[in-house]
């Protein structure tokens, strides 16, 4: 059995919103939310890795998503401590796995388009390039109600705005919903969630409200789920690599509107439009195209 790494916080939690007071267009003034944004240095065996922007409200399963969707670590058995001091705004991890080479590695980088700070380290790519991504299909139907399930969520961006939100998701259930001052801060917070829990996403649906980039295509492909949606449009890069990896790519999906870039074949297309939540009481899971003869 896996022994978790020990999670040590020295003050657990930071304001996620504050209150200010503004002048709108006509000169009235009014109290409004806007979101925090909190640095956290992240060291790995005490070497300094990043400097992160952050919400904040997940800071451990942020900092193990991080590291290892980079590839600075892979072996959370490894792991001794989770170490979260927001007195001093940092994170250190410490692991039995070897960092030789750490500093040599950190020189090589490739800046991406994530908001705020969004860096692929080392050579991500080669790693996926033996990643199979099962294909499955998804009813129409059972998106309409995923979407209608996710306005329900989003509490410091309509409290605030400035901020990102992701899920990941299981048929129409929400699993886990976290938000974040950047698209690319959330990924790596769920994808340490599911690693700390031994969780695969096969059968996993990944709701972004950012772009779908390079690097989120990548991040998702790492956590192993096929299916990625987003409320937002997608890049040039984001949509090469989803061929490339096999993932059905849904954009600009809204109330019934969606656009399928990739895995066109695995929507089935069961309602339309305004017809949907008339003729969708099916939340059937996604079953893989070897089942839907």
């Amino acid at each position: 059995m896996s022994q978790l790494p020990k999670i040590i916080k020295t003050k657990s939690t930071v304001k996620q919103t504050m209150s200010v007071d503004i002048m709108d267009e006509y000169g009235d003034l009014q109290t409004k939310e806007i979101a925090c944004e909190h640095p956290l240095t992240v060291y790995l065996n005490w070497i300094e890795i990043v400097t992160l922007m952050t919400l904040g409200e997940r800071p451990s399963a942020l900092v193990l998503g991080y590291l290892k969707n980079q590839g600075f670590i892979e072996d959370i058995d490894a792991i001794e401590s989770v170490i979260i001091d927001w007195d001093t705004n940092s994170a250190a991890v410490i692991t039995r796995e070897s960092t030789h080479g750490l500093e040599k590695k950190l020189e090589k980088k490739t800046v991406t388009s994530g908001c705020g700070q969004g860096t692929m380290f080392g050579n991500v790519m080669k790693k996926l390039e033996n990643v199979t991504l099962p294909q499955v299909q998804i009813k129409q139907s059972m998106l309409y109600r995923l979407l209608e399930a996710l306005t329900h969520h989003n509490e410091t961006y309509k409290a605030a705005g400035a901020v990102h939100g992701c899920a990941v998701c299981r048929n129409t259930k929400i699993l886990s919903f976290v938000e974040d001052v950047g698209r690319h801060n959330a990924v790596n917070t769920l994808a340490g969630e599911m690693w700390l829990n031994g969780e695969n996403g096969e059968d996993k649906i990944f709701y972004t409200t950012g772009r779908l980039t390079s690097e989120m295509v990548i991040k998702v492909a790492q956590m192993g789920i096929p299916v990625l949606l987003s409320r937002s449009g997608a890049t040039q890069m984001g949509y090469e690599l989803a061929q490339k990896l096999g993932i059905t790519m849904i954009a600009r999906a809204k109330g019934h509107r969606f656009q399928v870039y990739n895995g066109g074949q695995n929507l089935i297309l069961d309602v339309k439009g305004a017809d949907a939540f008339q003729q969708s009481n099916n939340t059937e899971q996604p079953s893989s195209n070897k089942e839907q003869n």
